[in-house]
């Protein structure tokens, strides 16, 4: 029972976060600066809730220009093709695209994150996950064939080389070009779905 209200406590945690977030998106596109108080208000949470999910009104609204700048699965999946590794290729892509025109307010947020689990703030979501529901709606073809667990592993296997992170990898860690790094990670997305689909095979 303890588990499962821990978990419980967890998701109720990050949808607090979510509607943080998603308040100060709205109010953006209204053409608002939001602060933390008008993004609580919006969100009917209180502001030393708001407070604790964000450290400053700049983070938040930093991370909300974000996922405004992130095209969602409707997006996405406008016109998807049928092979699941070209329809990662799509989420991969607009992940791409987004980190490199926001690379500097992202290695900016990574920072925070990396200091709030520093400072032992790792009982509040520090990121919002972004990558899986897309990297698992692009898996959506293949789910029957290979079973819940197995997507589970493969959509989480895949969140470790797309956005943010892969892209650090790439140009700071292997110092290589964009170009042979985003043929790097198209390789990789298709040997690990070709794995997955030959585990359950």
């Amino acid at each position: 029972m303890a588990d499962s209200d821990g978990g419980g406590r967890a998701r109720q945690r990050l949808r607090t976060r979510k509607d943080l977030l998603r308040a100060a998106t709205r109010l953006m596109q209204q053409g608002t600066v939001p602060s933390l108080e008008e993004a609580a208000e919006e969100a009917m949470v209180s502001r030393a809730t708001a407070y604790r999910y964000f450290s400053s009104a700049e983070d938040l609204q930093r991370e909300a220009a974000l996922e405004i700048a992130l095209p969602d699965a409707a997006t996405i999946f406008a016109d998807p093709p049928a092979d699941p590794a070209k329809r990662v290729d799509l989420v991969d892509a607009a992940f791409d695209h987004m980190t490199a025109a926001n690379e500097v307010q992202l290695r900016i947020m990574l920072a925070r994150a990396l200091e709030r689990r520093a400072t032992g703030e790792a009982d509040k979501p520090v990121r919002q996950n972004r990558r899986q529901p897309l990297i698992e709606e692009a898996l959506a073809p293949i789910a029957d064939e290979i079973g819940p667990a197995a997507l589970d592993r493969l959509a989480k296997a895949l969140s470790y080389i797309i956005a943010t992170e892969g892209f650090i990898v790439g140009r700071d860690v292997l110092r290589i070009d964009d170009t042979e790094a985003r043929a790097i990670r198209r390789w990789a997305i298709r040997a690990l779905i070709d794995a997955a689909r030959k585990d359950g095979a």
